[in-house]
């Protein structure tokens, strides 16, 4: 088990989380909770794939994923801004239609077989850097470089520039945004969309880069609801979410490497064939999700780290706290 090809796998497989955790990031620092981040990500999934089984054009099929992902969670924007229906419903709705949608236009997508992919690259001088270099840089699908590149452009966006300043505002105080003219709303309906686009563009990594070539209920496997507790993980920063993605995915991708020895201590290992225990060793992501999820749910704690304090709250012109 080289733990050189488990990280720089982790890599590939924290790109997904990465797209989906930055997206619902700005979705966030606008004020708006999106649960329907699974939903979103399969629909990419499926559009990507299916477009590319269709035209051949893997490039063509992230444009339709992210079009794919992005028309869901104007929805739940429609929903949640305009008619302030409690947006933690509205997103546990979003990821049912959107898983919904997905089985049944996907169906029969599992025999596809083969298709185009998009393509791997690697960067000659950094590759040959020891250690990070067969990590980060040695072909690495090209969807990994533009994650490279959207974790410090994100971080730029929200931190240093006029609509960051306005998006940050929007998410903890609305209310004085809008008097200084700001469009509450607008901000709102913007950046809800963007979450929806990249986690259409997390969708299309998994079929059209990552796990490529194949689409089934279990593609997303649950790397939504892990996106959305990695925003907390986080604390609403993109640099702290591509390490926790990174993590994320050097233990998904480690699971599949462990391997349980035939003997212990000189005699037949009773282990070996416990299926229960690689059950055990999948389970584990999905519980420190869990638990970061109920800690970060605690308001006191939502405060000390840094949430917006406007999130989940439906913003009324006029009202002032809602």
């Amino acid at each position: 088990m080289d733990p050189i090809v488990i990280l720089a796998a982790g890599v590939g497989i924290g790109t997904i989380l990465l797209f989906a955790a930055i997206g619902e990031i700005f979705a966030e620092r606008s004020g708006v909770l999106n649960l329907g981040v699974e939903g979103m990500m399969l629909m990419g999934a499926v559009a990507g794939f299916s477009t590319v089984v269709s035209t051949g054009n893997p490039w063509l099929g992230v444009i339709v994923a992210m079009l794919a992902g992005g028309a869901l969670s104007l929805l739940h924007a429609i929903v949640t801004i305009h008619f302030h229906a409690p947006q933690v419903v509205s997103g546990l709705s979003l990821t049912l239609l959107g898983t919904g949608l997905a089985r049944v236009l996907g169906e029969g997508l599992s025999k596809a077989g083969a298709t185009s992919l998009l393509p791997t690259l690697s960067i000659p001088v950094l590759e040959s850097i020891p250690v990070i270099g067969p990590i980060f840089f040695h072909e690495q699908s090209i969807l990994v470089y533009v994650g490279y590149l959207l974790v410090p452009a994100a971080w730029y966006w929200i931190n240093r520039t006029r609509p960051g300043l306005h998006l940050r505002a929007v998410g903890e105080n609305p209310a004085a945004a809008d008097t200084l003219g700001v469009s509450v709303y607008g901000i709102r309906y913007a950046y809800v969309l963007v979450g929806g686009l990249l986690a259409g563009l997390a969708g299309a990594t998994i079929t059209l880069a990552i796990q490529p070539g194949w689409f089934g209920d279990l593609t997303t496997n649950g790397r939504g609801w892990i996106a959305v507790g990695l925003v907390i993980f986080a604390q609403w920063s993109p640099f702290r979410a591509a390490v926790g993605a990174l993590l994320f995915g050097a233990i998904g991708r480690s699971i599949y490497d462990i391997q349980i020895p035939d003997t212990l201590l000189g005699q037949p290992n009773p282990f070996k064939e416990v299926h229960s225990l690689t059950f055990f060793l999948d389970m584990l992501p999905y519980a420190m999700v869990i638990l970061v999820v109920v800690i970060g749910s605690r308001e006191a704690v939502r405060k000390r780290i840094g949430a917006p304090a406007a999130l989940g709250i439906p913003y009324v012109r006029g009202e002032r706290g809602r």
